[in-house]
């Protein structure tokens, strides 16, 4: 049968078919900085416990910056996707719902035992609340184009970063004896309860896009300026910026229903001009 019927023997010059199709760069290169962040809020976590709180709480402040810059290096390189989408959800509630949680239990909420670790739990659930509600809200096809401008609620990284108030102005020189925790307590259930809120914040997704000529050197001296203040005064820096973003609160609220009441308006025109109108007596 065999001289009837010879194996089949490929073709040597025919290219052999590929298992699996390539994955350009682009696609990875966002995924890539996600995962950075990832190190380095479950760095800040085996700092934390190890009492090392000042570069514990700069891993974190890393990590939102590299959380800033996975989207908008995703958008340029049109690398979005799914999964990308759903790591950096998973990212983010590690960074700024679980390692936040831990380090201000073990900094502030520890002397208050069982109370301090519930207000620890309800921070980090909050977060994961937050992402799962941000998760369901990307698919509603209805959703406004003007609401990309804000977000329901405090957003993740500025929830994270705010909660860290405390640390920022020890850090300084502000001691926090054991009478503090309570307040400490006080002001991380109210982070969390931000966080979850339908309150709208602004996202300054849209900021950046278009710049004029004539402001690009200005900007990039802004820049250096601003960077060279972070530098060499960080905690300070966040006590202004955590303490700015908590006063801004209201008017992007105000903000929010203002244009809200304008697409009211107008929507309610439109359906007065599709309505026929009956005879006149």
């Amino acid at each position: 049968m065999d001289d009837l019927f010879p194996p089949f023997a490929p073709d040597p010059n025919e290219p052999k078919p590929r298992r699996f199709k390539p994955v350009p760069f682009r696609m990875i290169a966002p995924n890539m900085i996600t995962l950075m962040a990832l190190c380095l809020g479950l760095t800040a976590i085996r700092l934390a416990f190890e009492g090392k709180f000042e570069p514990a709480v700069i891993a974190i402040v890393v990590a939102a910056l590299l959380d800033g810059v996975d989207g908008r290096v995703a958008r340029l390189l049109k690398g979005t996707s799914r999964f990308g989408a759903e790591l950096d959800s998973l990212a983010d509630f590690v960074n700024f719902g679980c390692a936040p949680a831990l380090i201000l239990y073990g900094f502030a909420l520890h002397p208050l035992r069982s109370v301090g670790w519930i207000v620890a739990l309800i921070f980090a659930i909050a977060m994961g609340l937050r992402l799962a509600r941000f998760n369901a809200m990307l698919d509603d096809p209805n959703r406004p184009e003007w609401k990309k401008d804000f977000f329901v609620g405090m957003p993740a990284p500025a929830g994270a970063l705010t909660a860290l108030l405390p640390l920022y102005l020890h850090f300084l020189g502000f001691s926090f004896e054991r009478w503090a925790a309570p307040l400490v307590l006080v002001y991380v259930l109210g982070i969390a309860l931000l966080v979850v809120s339908t309150v709208p914040t602004f996202s300054g997704k849209t900021i950046g896009k278009r710049v004029p000529r004539g402001w690009v050197l200005p900007i990039f001296l802004l820049g250096v300026a601003i960077f060279g203040v972070a530098i060499s005064f960080p905690f300070e820096v966040m006590v202004a910026v955590s303490l700015a973003y908590l006063a801004v609160i209201p008017f992007g609220a105000m903000q929010y229903r203002r244009r809200a009441r304008r697409e009211a308006m107008v929507r309610s025109a439109a359906v007065e001009e599709t309505v026929p109108q009956g005879p006149k007596p």
